[in-house]
């Protein structure tokens, strides 16, 4: 191919990112931005006011614009290692707890004062994965989240720190997995996540060859190979948890752009249709909010083990969990608990509610409906799990 070619070549796939991204960002009625530690502080650990003062007239425009914004921010921890003067991040538990307890207030106290320059009112939201997991629970936090946008109100959320046990360490993990949790909640059309890298590269940033990745259609082996995680004494978060939470947020249907939170204007830039960061599209079409809770945010409770003529039936066919398909169970569940479903190699393959308790399922397990009534004594339901309280998590 010739250089003239190539250049053409080029533009036209230019022109046609910045068409996608337009198209993207105009149809974005509700934004979740998540902003990293490493964006809001300084070299010293310290918080960054201007860096604030720039993400509070931002989303404070966007905000005057009718979107409704969603902030999910780090730094609480951060916040109080500076205030305490701690240089490395504490491994005990109880003194994470007090650090956070001490750094949300100092947090919130910044944010509000450069909001309250542009008179937008905010609403501080903490969360821990419990009440993602349960569904009433999940359903009061969206509601809520939701009537603070439908009164104007930037919701910025995070980790509830003070009172996190296994959250503060394995269960958000990071705030990464809690925006894309949030995301799916509310049925975000967009997510951006701020960090201090400019976007996915194909490799290391210091690499020659190395380029950044305008555009990426679907998170697959080849985006995850491109991965080089770090972490350091603020912050948890990687190119891994990020990507992870990409994956979750475009296979719910919905887009994300990952951007240098150092770079100027990067939000008013982002959603005016700037090539800016890297734009992840939404693979498939959107999932129902049920779906998507089933699917992300509940925590299962047990497994069951399938047949290979069961797991094509779920995989592919669109079919309903029957119980001669289960060939194997573990852990101790009831009926309405989620429970995940597992091929013979142990890989998830989708979750769901289960019609049956763990003594049912060992007793009807690789058996016909018909026979319910004969081992159980009475068969309420055909299925083990309806096709309806089912979300495949592979596709």
């Amino acid at each position: 191919m010739s250089l003239s070619v190539r250049t053409q070549h080029n533009q036209i796939d230019e022109i046609m990112n910045n068409i996608v991204r337009q198209e993207v960002t105009a149809t974005a009625d509700k934004i979740v931005v998540k902003v990293g530690t490493r964006v809001l502080t300084d070299e010293q650990g310290r918080l960054d006011s201007q860096r604030i003062a720039s993400l509070a007239a931002q989303l404070s425009q966007l905000a005057a614009q009718s979107k409704k914004v969603v902030l999910v921010s780090s730094g609480a921890v951060a916040a109080g290692m500076h205030r305490l003067q701690l240089d490395i991040r504490p491994t005990d538990l109880a003194v994470l707890q007090a650090v956070a307890a001490v750094g949300q207030t100092e947090m919130m106290q910044a944010y509000q004062q450069q909001f309250e320059t542009h008179q937008q009112i905010t609403a501080q939201v903490l969360l821990t994965a419990t009440e993602l997991d349960d569904r009433a629970s999940y359903l009061n936090v969206r509601n809520t989240l939701l009537e603070l946008l439908k009164l104007k109100i930037i919701p910025i959320v995070n980790e509830n720190d003070t009172v996190a046990v296994e959250e503060l360490q394995t269960t958000f993990g990071d705030n990464d997995r809690l925006a894309a949790l949030v995301t799916n909640l509310l049925g975000a059309q967009l997510l951006i996540i701020l960090s201090n890298v400019d976007g996915l590269y194909t490799g290391s940033p210091n690499g020659e060859q190395t380029e950044i990745l305008e555009t990426v259609e679907a998170v697959d082996d080849t985006i995850l190979s491109y991965v080089e995680d770090t972490n350091n004494a603020l912050s948890r978060g990687g190119m891994n948890s990020k990507l992870q939470a990409v994956k979750m947020v475009t296979s719910a249907g919905e887009n994300v752009v990952l951007a240098n939170g150092h770079e100027q204007d990067v939000i008013t830039r982002i959603l005016a249709g700037e090539s800016v960061g890297t734009l992840f599209l939404a693979e498939g079409k959107t999932l129902s909010p049920w779906k998507r809770w089933l699917r992300f945010s509940a925590q299962s409770q047990g497994t069951v083990v399938l047949d290979a003529g069961a797991c094509s039936a779920i995989e592919t066919e669109g079919k309903s969990l029957l119980a001669i398909g289960i060939v194997g169970f573990s852990g101790e569940f009831a009926k309405g608990d989620v429970i995940s479903i597992c091929n013979d190699q142990g890989l998830e393959l989708a979750r769901g509610l289960t019609n049956y308790d763990s003594t049912e399922i060992e007793k009807i397990r690789g058996q016909q409906s018909t026979a319910f009534q004969e081992i159980l004594g009475y068969c309420p339901y055909d299925e083990v799990i309806h096709r309806d309280n089912l979300a495949v998590v592979l596709t």
